[in-house]
């Protein structure tokens, strides 16, 4: 069976969700050690190498992207190094579940976004869903509690750095490589924090252990980047964005494996308000994009002639 675009994309969005959470995790651990900064360069230098070969053997070097996709990729680029410094930040000092959790606004603030920017379609109840989505937010940072983490409004942050970054990835020309969009990411992430390390200076000779760690971490941010990028440019956001919640299984499941994390009630009822508003969201695209289909095939017939062998073409009305 043929695959289509949207399912292509579905399975895309699924892959790099795990492997953005075993990265997550992966640095998570090393981190409290290492930094930040360090543990992103280091990370980073496995990553560029990883991502530079593929892209290297498959010709993504071979010809520059048009001066539009250029600036594009440098737009996507500043983003992803925005995202990347406020979501660790908070991850380093949240539980990963949680924090995943609050990541989790994405595929609505992605709708939003493409129906504001793009002219994607939102009627009355998609708007419903969204805004419903947004209280699953506030029900998992709980603004004003005395469980309130400070850390969770950058959460947030990420999210908004996210959302540009992958409608700047849905603006690309469709000859771009997306292996050359992961490679400059990885790059400038790297950059990030090399320049980190020497604004600090804060260097722990890491173990062999944690070396492995990060490489591993470096595989996982390849099949992350590569997926997220290639599946804004296949399925429709709408219908793609949801599969973003497979994320949370991964989280909760790592959380709770390696660093005994299990999330509240509160943090799950959250979560689910923002399930249900993603899923929704997709039932409802699905249920308009077929009604446009069935429209535009009524239209295609009602506009077909028939003609009338008795009568003379041009008493018809063609042309």
């Amino acid at each position: 069976m043929k695959l289509t675009d949207n399912m292509q994309g579905a399975l895309l969005m699924s892959a790099s969700m795990a492997g953005f959470a075993l990265n997550d995790a992966s640095l998570k651990f090393v981190g409290a050690d290492l930094g930040i900064f360090q543990s992103i360069f280091l990370r980073g230098i496995f990553a560029v190498f990883l991502i530079g070969s593929f892209a290297y053997f498959s010709g993504a070097f071979k010809s520059l992207p048009p001066r539009p996709d250029l600036g594009r990729i440098g737009l996507r680029s500043l983003a992803e190094i925005g995202a990347t410094l406020a979501f660790l930040t908070a991850l380093y000092h949240m539980p990963l579940a949680n924090i995943t959790a609050i990541l989790q606004a994405l595929p609505l603030t992605i709708a939003l976004a493409a129906a504001v920017f793009f002219g994607e379609p939102m009627g009355r109840r998609r708007m419903m869903a969204i805004a419903a989505g947004f209280v699953g937010v506030l029900i998992i940072i709980r603004p004003g509690a005395e469980s309130f983490n400070g850390f969770a409004l950058l959460g947030l942050v990420a999210v908004a750095f996210v959302t540009v970054r992958d409608l700047s990835a849905r603006r690309l020309s469709p000859n771009v490589s997306s292996l050359f969009v992961a490679f400059i990411a990885a790059f400038a992430i790297m950059t990030t924090g090399g320049i980190g390390v020497l604004v600090t200076q804060d260097w722990t000779r890491p173990s062999l252990f944690e070396l492995g760690i990060l490489a591993m971490a470096g595989c996982f941010l390849f099949v992350g980047y590569y997926c997220s990028v290639a599946t804004m440019r296949i399925g429709e956001v709408a219908v793609v964005s949801p599969f973003r919640y497979s994320i949370m299984l991964w989280a909760m499941m790592l959380g709770w494996l390696i660093f005994g994390d299990i999330p509240d009630g509160w943090t799950i009822i959250g979560m689910m308000i923002i399930v249900g508003s993603g899923i929704f969201t997709m039932w409802r695209e699905r249920q308009l994009r077929r009604a446009a289909q069935r429209a535009k095939s009524s239209a295609a017939q009602s506009e077909t002639p028939i003609i009338n062998q008795d009568k003379p073409l041009n008493r018809l009305g063609i042309h």
